[in-house]
C-alpha cells in the first residue's frame, strides 16, 4: 500500500517541529518577561495512516495523497494547553505573527461553545515548503477544557450507551462549569498581577 502522503512525511515533519520550536521560543521569552508559562504543555503529531484513510472516506474524497495534504487541513495537528485564557489568545496572537505561516481558518469555540459544550480556540496554519502548501491545525485551550475533551472523547467512542440523552446534558453542563472555573482562576489571577 502506498503511502497516504506520497513521501512528504519528512516536510511534514519538518513543518511541524518548527511550529513548535516556534511556539517553544515564545514561551521561554515570554516566561523571561512575565515570570508565567505561556502554556502548560505541547503535543504534536502527524494523522496516522489508517486515521486519514478513514476521514478522507468518510469525507467521501478520493483516498490520494493529493486529498490527503491538500483536501484536508488537519495531516499535521498540534494541541497547545494552557493555564489561562489569555495565554491561549496571547498564543493565537503569536502564530498570526509566525514568519513563513499565514493564518487561513479561525474558529474560537471558546467564546462561542459548540452546542456539546466543547470550547477550544483552533486555527489552520498554511506554509510554503519547496513550492508546496502544507496546512496545520492548531488547537489551543485551557487545562479545563482539554480535560473535559479528553473524558467527552473517551465516553463518545462507548458502544451501545443508554440514556445518551442524560449524558449529553450532563456533559454539557460540566463543560458550562468548567469554563466558569476557567473565568473565576482568570480573574483570580489579574486580582494578583494588580496587587
Amino acid at each position: 500500500m502506498e503511502d497516504i502522503y506520497g513521501g512528504k512525511r519528512d516536510v511534514m515533519t519538518a513543518v511541524m517541529n518548527r511550529i513548535i520550536r516556534y511556539i517553544e521560543a515564545n514561551g521561554k521569552r515570554h516566561e523571561q518577561e512575565t515570570g508565567n508559562k505561556l502554556y502548560e504543555h505541547l503535543s504534536c503529531r502527524i494523522k496516522s495512516e489508517e486515521s486519514m484513510r478513514e476521514k478522507l472516506a468518510r469525507k467521501g474524497l478520493e483516498v490520494t495523497a493529493e486529498n490527503a495534504l491538500h483536501a484536508v487541513h488537519d495531516a499535521i495537528g498540534v494541541r497547545v494547553v494552557c493555564l489561562f485564557i489569555d495565554d491561549v489568545y496571547e498564543t493565537v496572537r503569536l502564530l498570526k505573527d509566525m514568519s513563513g505561516c499565514t493564518v487561513v481558518q479561525e474558529k474560537d469555540y471558546i467564546r462561542d461553545a459548540k452546542p456539546n459544550g466543547y470550547r477550544s480556540y483552533h486555527m489552520i496554519l498554511e506554509t510554503l515548503e519547496n513550492g508546496e502548501k502544507y496546512s496545520a491545525e492548531i488547537q489551543l485551550r485551557t487545562i479545563a477544557m482539554d480535560t473535559w475533551a479528553a473524558l467527552e472523547h473517551e465516553l463518545k467512542y462507548k458502544k451501545s450507551l443508554e440514556n445518551t440523552e442524560l449524558i449529553v446534558q450532563e456533559l454539557r453542563r460540566c463543560a458550562n462549569e468548567l469554563a466558569a472555573c476557567d473565568v473565576s482562576m482568570q480573574t483570580i489571577r489579574r486580582i494578583i498581577k494588580e496587587a
